[in-house]
């Protein structure tokens, strides 16, 4: 049988292509290797039957920002969206804690408690944001390069400095913070949203992402599915189907057939052949489409010799508990934050940062943590909470261990006990008697993750660095920051492409319009159709 599109991958961006390429009239298959649709973006009940945990993604600032995500009406498909009471707290080592709220008073006022000025530098940041926000959030969703955005970002630079607020946005997370803050709270709140990206503190690039989440916080908070994180998944699939889209599960595609230059068909692993009319849209890791799914004779030899110095972000330890009560945290604010940092300043991040770029397996790692039962109460029984963390590791461990020496890096089963006992003691150190709370634990390794997820090789999560040298005209290699690729009618809609990582699905959109655009454009040719 054939179909107008094909698309290959069932996550969050391959399930945005496959909605929008039905809505304009396709029809459309759905590949997916997994036993369920989702990626990135899912949950089960393998840690404790009578608790919901994300296996991967949990919170989604982008998604609630994205006009992609919301132009598809999910509400309508069961999508619920839920909000902690607060959105980020980040505590001390003295026991005070800085707290980001959806309102920009409370937060402005809690820094001030903590440190006169700095309240009044986030409500300045925030105005700021005002003007630009909108403008930057909406370039960076659109294929490169973002003409109308761009000619609003630069009408409302003149009312934030103008090129100050460029350099603003280009300098380090570290040197920016410091710049704008007195006190560590206030920087731990800029500093720790761009740990969230693999960019070095000290790296260009840092201070946007730091700034880009930390306002999107303050604007949209950091929402999560009613239900587990797999439920926004579940609703991309439900309206694709309702409108007639079919989705295949265990249908691992391991060929894209190119004819004349021109993708045609793909083959899955049990040999059966998909035509494909019109498109095949990949929600695959660059490597894996380019070096894996095509020929080498598809490709031209300069654009492979690039391919292979793509570079992927680091490697992910996942830890997921089940907890008989409340995380009791020391000196816990009033309202509970869903997203809780770990470290004990800025320098503590970076320094942490710095050693999984050097190889080195980081001795008090940063780590992003969840309490989901505090943002959605189906989560778990009352009284209880569903919590997780992770933290970065090398994808190569090139320089030891730098903490005790007892982990190698090759992240087997031993391996991830061992570090998972090291993230667990930084948060005991916070939170005194977490370990007598813990009803269940699981570990999720480099291995485990790329097991459940073939494109998270390494258990990199964002589809390679988000470094400036491997984003825009860059991403994923030099030349190209589009989903458009060497081989006619195939499309790559995965964070491999513009504009990279997280849960927004700009990189499925823009894959699955381009693909209409150009095929708008053939019809015009005579004999093309």
């Amino acid at each position: 049988m054939s179909w107008d599109a094909v698309v290959v991958g069932a996550g969050p961006n391959g399930l945005v292509a496959a909605n929008r390429l039905l809505d304009a009239g396709w029809s459309v298959l759905v590949l997916e290797a997994q036993p369920d649709v989702g990626g990135a973006v899912r949950s089960d009940r393998d840690v404790h039957p009578d608790f919901v945990h994300d296996t991967f993604s949990a919170f989604y600032p982008l998604a609630a920002t994205s006009p992609t995500i919301a132009s598809f009406g999910l509400e309508d498909h069961g999508l619920v969206w839920r909000h902690a009471p607060a959105v980020l707290g980040h505590p001390l080592p003295d026991g005070s804690w800085a707290v980001l709220h959806r309102d920009r008073e409370a937060t402005a006022s809690g820094l001030e408690a903590l440190c006169p000025g700095d309240g009044q530098a986030w409500l300045d940041l925030c105005a700021q944001w005002d003007r630009v926000g909108p403008h930057l959030v909406g370039a960076l969703l659109k294929p490169f390069p973002p003409v109308r955005h761009g000619v609003g970002m630069l009408a409302a630079l003149r009312h934030v400095g103008g090129l100050d607020f460029v350099k603003t946005l280009l300098t380090p997370a570290g040197e920016m913070v410091r710049d704008r803050f007195g006190g560590e709270a206030a920087r731990l709140l800029v500093a720790g949203n761009a740990a969230h990206a693999d960019i070095p503190l000290d790296a260009p690039g840092s201070g946007l992402m730091g700034l880009l989440l930390a306002m999107l916080g303050q604007t949209v908070g950091f929402p999560v599915p009613e239900g587990g994180a797999g439920e926004l998944t579940q609703a991309l699939a439900r309206r694709f189907r309702a409108g007639g889209g079919e989705i295949r599960t265990d249908a691992e595609v391991v060929h894209v057939e190119v004819a004349d230059k021109r993708a045609v068909a793909v083959r899955t692993a049990d040999g059966e052949r998909h035509a494909a009319r019109r498109a095949v849209v990949a929600d695959v890791l660059a490597p894996a489409l380019y070096l894996r799914l095509l020929d080498a004779g598809d490709l031209p030899d300069r654009f492979l010799a690039s391919l292979r110095r793509f570079q992927l972000d680091p490697g992910t330890v996942k830890v997921d508990w089940a907890l008989d009560g409340p995380i009791p945290w020391t000196g816990a604010p009033d309202l509970a934050c869903g997203t809780v940092h770990v470290a004990d300043s800025v320098d503590d991040m970076t320094r942490a940062m710095s050693q999984v770029h050097a190889g080195a397996i980081p001795a008090s790692p940063f780590m992003l943590t969840g309490q989901m039962t505090a943002s959605d109460p189906t989560r778990s029984l009352a009284g209880t909470e569903s919590f997780w963390a992770y933290t970065h590791v090398p994808q190569r461990t090139r320089s030891g261990d730098a903490g005790d020496g007892g982990i190698r890096g090759v992240w087997d089963h031993d391996d991830c006990e061992r570090f998972a006992d090291r993230m667990q003691a930084r948060l005991e150190r916070l939170a005194p008697g977490f370990a007598d709370r813990v009803v269940a634990r699981r570990v999720l390794g480099p291995r485990e993750m790329e097991a459940r997820n073939a494109n998270l090789v390494g258990g990199a999560l964002n589809g390679g660095t988000a470094q400036l040298h491997q984003q825009l005209v860059f991403r994923p290699v030099p030349g190209l920051g589009r989903a458009e690729t060497p081989v006619r009618g195939l499309y790559l809609g995965s964070a491999s492409a513009h504009p990279g990582g997280g849960v927004h699905g700009a990189c499925g959109d823009n894959a699955a319009r381009a693909a209409l655009a150009h095929d708008r454009v053939r019809g015009l040719l005579p004999g093309r159709r």
